[in-house]
């Protein structure tokens, strides 16, 4: 296999990181869907290590709609979970309810972040907020299946 400036070489058995390429897509994915919709949203990606690879606020969303799914984004990869299966699982009632202040990392319990996975692997997360949570959850889902076809 040879290497292009495109396509990361990997060695035998790994899985290939999210690249800054995908993480674009993945952003204008989600904006469209967004659009498709009539929400005003920021989308954030992050790589596997935590690390933001891309980053779009429409300039219409709510301020804190950026710092939302960047939140949402982190917590998705840090549980590799979506976070509207973690919801419930936080109340005061719920199994983790403590998680949210236990920790001292901006955690965000509310549907809108997905853990993207490639052959099995968590490879990053990607983060809506703007919408209501299901619309966040929706638009999310939306991209995966649009860029990495899961």
């Amino acid at each position: 296999m040879t290497a292009t400036s495109t396509t990361p070489v990997t060695a035998p058995g790994t899985v290939r990181p999210l690249t800054a390429d995908e993480a674009d897509a993945l952003v204008a994915a989600a904006r469209r869907a967004a659009d498709e919709q009539g929400v005003r949203a920021a989308v954030s990606v992050l790589d596997a290590g935590g690390h933001l690879l891309a980053f779009r606020r429409d300039d219409r969303a709510v301020l804190i709609a950026g710092e939302t799914s960047t939140r949402k984004a982190f917590t998705a990869l840090q549980l590799d979970a979506p976070t509207a299966d973690l919801v419930d699982v936080v109340r005061p009632d719920g199994l983790f309810h403590t998680l949210p202040t236990a920790l001292d990392r901006p955690l965000l319990f509310i549907a809108g972040g997905v853990p993207l996975h490639r052959d099995g692997r968590l490879i990053g997360a990607i983060g809506v907020g703007g919408g209501a949570p299901e619309q966040d959850h929706g638009i999310a889902r939306t991209a995966i299946g649009t860029v990495l076809g899961a």
